[in-house]
């Protein structure tokens, strides 16, 4: 292995752990030496990797947007000319992803999209990720013949951040909803954003 790869590797797991610990133990919970002791990495590694807080943050945010790019799989979604039937079916797929197998990681974008609240320096780093996201959103309302696709992607996401907030976080924590249920509230909500 090379010593670029093994770097690539270590930043990965540190990035990957300080997420757990956001998940696990909130914004407190995350120092060095936490993600030191939760990666069995020799004490000062992750200093090594991220000198500084705001460093190990912007680390972990980036972690965070690759992970759910996969998550998401918009390259996966159907053909938005398909309809709104096609489309609804691969946002609620990434939706019910996100409440489910990945609940961990919804929660640690939380804190960091909390923490981004109290420091521009992070807000940067998260508002550029969640511009990818929100582009590739865009393209697929257009394609499937949006006429207000800024709009309407602004509508999408806060429908399916407080589906995700209340039922990771909030008062539904316990009550999470099956993807069917989750696939007939977006096929509402764009039927009714396209007037059908």
């Amino acid at each position: 292995m090379s010593v670029r790869t093994t770097s690539a590797a270590r930043a990965d797991l540190v990035a990957d752990t300080a997420l757990a610990l956001l998940a696990e133990r909130g914004m407190r919970g995350l120092t060095h030496r936490a993600v030191d002791e939760a990666a069995e990495l020799p004490q000062g590694s992750t200093s090594n990797v991220a000198r500084t807080r705001q460093a190990l943050l912007e680390l972990a945010v980036r972690r965070l947007a690759e992970r759910e790019a996969r998550v998401l799989a918009l390259e996966e979604m159907p053909d938005p000319r398909g309809g709104l039937d096609a489309l609804a079916d691969g946002l609620a797929l990434a939706t019910h992803r996100s409440l489910t197998r990945n609940r961990e990681l919804t929660l640690a974008r939380y804190e960091l999209a909390l923490e981004a609240t109290r420091r521009p320096e992070l807000r940067t780093y998260f508002d550029a990720t969640g511009r990818a996201f929100r582009d590739q959103l865009g393209a697929l309302l257009t394609a499937a013949g949006s006429l207000a696709p800024g709009r309407q992607v602004l509508s999408l996401l806060a429908w399916a951040d407080g589906l995700m907030f209340s039922c990771v976080a909030g008062s539904f924590s316990s009550e999470v909803p099956s993807l069917e249920e989750v696939r007939a509230g977006l096929r509402e909500l764009l039927a009714g954003m396209s007037g059908t």
